[in-house]
């Protein structure tokens, strides 16, 4: 009843703390004979890794990975041999010093007072098991799940609103999302927006975001009634990423406000006999399961609540406080959730697969 494991086939079970030695996953479920390497796993953590610009937290790690097992070299180069594959990260920038303020105060919008008040003991430097450090864990056993996945399916996300700036849904661009520094799903906004950032980060504030997934080639079938959604399973994965709030499938809530009519997705027959939806609000699920159009999403993240300005608490001796939260921190931690949201899922799909399979055949 831990609950540090995620996944039903394909399973994934993340250990260690933001600011312990090493962090990393074990990946169980993963078909044998597939073709793993760190190779094939450093890109993505690339992405996520911290210090790649002033944007984010000036941490720096190289979050490199190593393969302890589940991988086997039998002459033909390495594979995947079908039995659990352990993946770690050193920690190795770790400032642990800066978290001695807080040692037995509680940080506003942190998990400091739920942790303490449910185990009776927290790691407070960094945040421990509670820091978004543990999703390099994630992305890590994300790039396994690409692989077991194939290149036909393509997975893609962007940064689509920063505070209360908004790219037009016509205007989205995930390709390139990888060539600028705030992640954005279009090149134009990211003069605007990086001004607007950097008055948030010199003030020492933080901003929320949004970010969009779109996975493209599923098949029709994936998924299953009621107890088994695909769009609740993948809702349930994005929601488990440190500081997500707010997950929306297709339309989402704007379906609230369309008619019957509108909300639809009306069908034809292509030239070649194929079935064609016209439009897409159910973003590629209906009754749980995927149907071939593109799975679309919507994750909402909170600001970072890593401030510099004082804020109201309560320590452990029941006394009133003001606290600043000192250290390096991101001024929206949505930039460097994009892997993330990723990677999370990469892990649903994965396991989505090998349960279709094990159903159908």
């Amino acid at each position: 009843m831990s609950h540090n494991t995620f996944g039903h086939l394909f399973r994934i079970t993340t250990w260690g703390e933001s600011h312990g030695p090493a962090i990393g996953c074990v990946v169980d479920g993963c078909p044998p004979l597939i073709p793993l390497t760190e190779a094939h796993i450093q890109p993505w953590l690339d992405l996520r890794k911290p210090g790649g610009s002033r944007f984010v937290t000036q941490r720096q790690e190289a979050d490199q990975v190593r393969i302890l097992s589940g991988v086997f070299d039998d002459g033909n180069g390495p594979v995947t041999t079908g039995t659990p594959i352990s993946l770690m990260i050193e920690n190795t920038d770790q400032r642990s010093k800066d978290y001695g303020e807080i040692a037995r105060a509680f940080r506003p919008g942190h998990a400091d007072y739920v942790y303490q008040s449910k185990y009776g003991v927290r790691d407070h430097r960094g945040g421990g098991r509670s820091s978004a450090r543990e999703t390099a864990s994630r992305v890590a056993a994300g790039a396994v799940a690409r692989k077991v996945l194939g290149e036909s399916i393509r997975i893609r996300a962007g940064v689509v609103q920063l505070g209360p700036h908004r790219i037009a849904d016509d205007a989205i661009d995930f390709g390139a999302v990888y060539d600028n520094p705030l992640f954005a799903a279009s090149a134009e906004v990211v003069p605007a927006w990086e001004e607007y950032l950097d008055g948030v980060r010199k003030a020492g504030s933080s901003i929320g975001a949004v970010v969009a997934l779109e996975v493209t080639g599923l098949p029709a079938g994936w998924g299953a009634p009621l107890y088994g959604k695909l769009d609740a399973e993948l809702a349930a994965g994005l929601m488990s990423i440190n500081a997500v709030k707010g997950v929306e499938i297709g339309a989402g809530f704007a379906a609230a406000e369309l008619s019957g009519e509108d909300n639809a997705d009306e069908m034809r027959m292509s030239a070649d006999g194929q079935p064609v939806f016209l439009s897409n609000k159910a973003g590629g699920v209906l009754g749980g399961i995927s149907t071939g159009q593109p799975l679309t999403a919507r994750v909402a993240f909170k600001p970072t609540s890593s401030i510099l300005t004082l804020r109201q608490s309560i320590n452990r001796d029941g006394e009133e406080v003001e606290l600043r939260t000192k250290g390096r921190h991101d001024p929206c931690v949505a930039l460097r959730g994009v892997p993330v949201v990723e990677a999370m899922a990469s892990i649903v799909l994965a396991d989505a697969m090998l349960r279709h399979r094990a159903q159908i055949g």
